[in-house]
């Protein structure tokens, strides 16, 4: 077994291939043989019996009696009869995914990538946009966090898979997709055409309101060198004149836990909680901050809106919890489930939720995400005229504190 990861990540990373990300991964190269079928009539682990005499009748009448039986790819098959056992937890963070489908999610969370750019996940059983990626084609089409995807092109979405929507929406740079979307309470459609274009994920910004005196930084997402990107960050507000500090995690929809962890050790104590794992039946797992706590003592706060989710609830949830810092915005998305992905033999994969995040005073964050302690709305008209009033009353509190 290799090294494994955490990777926080949401579903539907549209990208290369649109390979499904979800939130939490435990990603662990751990290989399982890939069994022949055989003809067991039933199955009995514990309490656990299941009669598989269905499955085989079925497997035979469709050999026997299906029309286009010189079409029929037995391998195929039991792929099919395997994502539909996965389908059946009901669970939209667990799956099952083939050789070619598992070889691309792999490819994707490296380099560069080909799509719009956008992070999506399912909720209320409905195709929702967690958040558009800065300097993305979907962030300049217009495509907001919250957004309900209705049609991808001329297709219905509802009872659409994630695995199909982002088929649907991923492609090579230059061609283009049309989302038609419903938004907030508006009863209008509205459709979005977005080229599509090489993405590549973007970190960090640092930047310097009041007179050099708050340092502002927007982290972008968690990936594997965001931790080393946000330690270059410091390094520079360590030598500006700045004292206080603006974190914005805003549409940031996560990335590696590990990244999340080492980020909140410029802010929480030595040994202080960052994220509880919780397995279910006792069972927990707790990270501690392992940094030198360089910015404990600093003013700050957090920004958060719908499409903060995962790694930066994590980090949001862990500030506040340890720290009491405020948190400004709207509440975040509400994603912290754990997902093992468990590599098959054969090439495939699967991936299946096995604990709950909760923040260090036990806040389940798949329950109801992170509320803020002052919630700011971005109106239409907001965005419209390129206003701010989140960042605005960041500052503002700030200005406040000594």
């Amino acid at each position: 077994m290799k090294k494994q990861k955490y990777l926080i990540k949401f579903l539907g990373i549209i990208l290369v291939s649109g390979i499904v990300f979800t939130g939490g991964f435990f990603w662990g190269k751990v290989s399982v043989p890939f069994a022949s079928p055989t003809p067991e009539t039933q199955i009995n682990e514990g309490a656990i019996k299941a009669n598989f005499d269905i499955f085989w009748n079925v497997w035979r009448l469709i050999k026997e009696k299906y029309r286009d039986t010189d079409s029929l790819n037995s391998q195929d098959m039991v792929y099919g009869a395997v994502g539909g056992l996965v389908d059946s937890l009901k669970d939209p963070y667990s799956e099952f995914l083939p050789p070619a489908v598992s070889k691309r999610f792999m490819e994707d969370i490296k380099g560069s990538f080909e799509g719009i750019g956008a992070e999506l996940g399912i909720k209320n059983n409905a195709l929702i946009v967690i958040a558009p990626l800065e300097g993305t084609p979907a962030k300049k089409a217009g495509l907001r966090s919250g957004d309900e995807i209705v049609k991808i092109d001329d297709k219905s979405t509802v009872d659409m898979t994630l695995e199909e929507a982002v088929n649907l929406i991923r492609g090579a740079k230059n061609t283009k997709v049309k989302l038609t979307i419903l938004r907030g309470d508006d009863a209008a459609q509205q459709e979005i055409s977005i080229t599509r274009s090489v993405i590549k994920l973007p970190v960090v910004s640092l930047s310097f309101q009041e007179n050099n005196t708050i340092a502002y930084i927007q982290l972008f997402n968690f990936t594997e060198n965001s931790a080393d990107d946000f330690s270059k960050t410091a390094q520079e507000i360590l030598n500006s004149s700045a004292k206080k500090i603006i974190l914005d995690l805003r549409g940031n929809p996560g990335g590696y836990l590990e990244s999340a962890v080492d980020i909140a050790g410029w802010f929480l104590n030595y040994g202080d909680k960052v994220v509880i794992e919780d397995k279910g039946k006792g069972q927990e797992k707790i990270y501690f901050a392992k940094g030198r706590a360089v910015f404990n003592k600093w003013p700050l706060v957090v920004l958060v809106n719908e499409g903060s989710a995962s790694a930066s609830e994590i980090l949001a949830g862990a500030l506040r919890d340890d720290l009491g810092i405020k948190i400004i915005g709207m509440t975040s998305f509400g994603k912290g489930s754990v997902q093992e992905m468990i590599d098959l033999s054969d090439g495939s994969s699967l991936k299946l939720t096995i604990a709950n995040w909760l923040t260090p005073k036990g806040l389940s964050i798949s329950k109801s995400g992170i509320k803020p302690d002052i919630e700011v709305t971005l109106s239409k008209e907001d965005i419209d005229e390129n206003k701010d009033p989140q960042l605005i009353k960041a500052i503002e509190f700030l200005k406040n504190l000594n």
